[in-house]
């Protein structure tokens, strides 16, 4: 009995040597969807016990009338199905968000263009599946309170009944402006405030802390291109600018305990841009980096919490063609 617990004990300290420990806290990636010549800008939640993701399929990354989206989901994160298709003819359906209404439904929040050499319109669109998550209607567009333009509201976060999201509104000649929204419906959208980032802001994400507290993670395509994370209280017309020290691209994040944030991005390099995880401290600050899986064109990361690990879902070029990934990284190896 003794030659045999000691033979299970340098069995277990030899794994641990040679790497078992390690391989416990390294992400597992993997492909789960490439059916569209161009698949990209996916998001993720979890409904019903069920990861949905939404994936833009398209002829490329720029507009040109072909994209639509695709609803897929999974019970595992392994099995994938179609779920639905939203497409409108002689349009581009761009990137969507998903969120969950206070009633219970899944909301998909995409923006719809016409493009000719430059949009001609753009605005946008939602749809809404059932209380069952199984079926899903067809794309209509919002109703704006401020006069429409090239508007997109490129994501949305619910609050206490309230939903909230930041649409940019684009315009060569002036620059681009950024506007705090709310709705009670996903369709209705009224004005709270601006948000004064300059640099041609435009993709944004939104999280609320313990105390209700805003904060905005804003993308600017101009001056020096360094992201900006903005902070308000309520009633969220005041706000605070920190601008980080990267660019950022397709960025979202999480709440990290009290005191980080986990931000997925872009990380534009010389070598190539990569899809990236940064740690930050609630300044955007960055602790910890962790780069995946990805090349060429990659990022736009979709990201939840469950069963203690970091579900994390974008798109990379890196094997040729442009396809959906999922990475799991354990939350203890954030921590470190």
């Amino acid at each position: 009995m003794m030659n045999h617990l000691f033979l299970t004990l340098i069995l277990i300290a030899f794994s641990i040597e040679t790497g078992f420990a390690q391989d416990a806290d390294t992400p597992k990636t993997t492909k789960i969807w490439d059916q569209a010549p161009h698949n990209a800008f996916p998001d993720m939640i979890r409904f019903r016990g069920m990861f949905y993701v939404a994936v833009r399929e398209g002829n490329n990354h720029m507009p040109d009338n072909s994209g639509r989206v695709r609803i897929i989901r999974s019970r595992d994160g392994e099995e994938w199905e179609n779920v639905a298709l939203l497409e409108k003819e002689g349009v581009d359906v761009r990137e969507a968000r998903l969120s969950i209404t206070p009633e219970g439904k899944i909301m998909v929040l995409t923006a719809v263009g016409i493009y000719d050499q430059g949009y001609q319109e753009l605005y946008p669109m939602v749809a809404f599946s059932d209380g069952q998550g199984g079926n899903f209607s067809t794309l209509q567009r919002t109703e704006l309170n401020i006069e429409p333009g090239l508007d997109w509201i490129w994501s949305l976060t619910w609050h206490k009944g309230i939903g909230y999201g930041v649409m940019y509104t684009i315009n060569e000649e002036e620059g681009w402006e950024t506007h705090l929204l709310r709705t009670r419906d996903g369709i209705k959208f009224e004005k709270v405030s601006g948000i004064d980032t300059g640099g041609n802001p435009n993709e944004s994400t939104l999280r609320f802390d313990e105390n209700d507290r805003l904060y905005v993670l804003v993308r600017r395509e101009s001056a020096d291109q360094m992201g900006v994370l903005a902070k308000s209280e309520y009633p969220y017309t005041d706000w605070s600018y920190t601008k980080l020290t990267v660019r950022l691209g397709g960025p979202n994040f999480l709440f990290f305990g009290r005191n980080n944030l986990l931000i997925g991005t872009r990380d534009y390099r010389e070598t190539g841009a990569k899809t990236v995880l940064h740690r930050t401290d609630l300044k955007g600050n960055i602790e910890k980096t962790i780069e995946f899986p990805s090349g060429g064109d990659t990022s736009y990361p979709g990201m939840l919490y469950h069963k203690n690990k970091l579900w994390l879902v974008y798109y990379s070029s890196h094997e040729e063609k442009t396809s959906i990934y999922l990475s799991k990284i354990p939350l203890p190896s954030l921590r470190k």
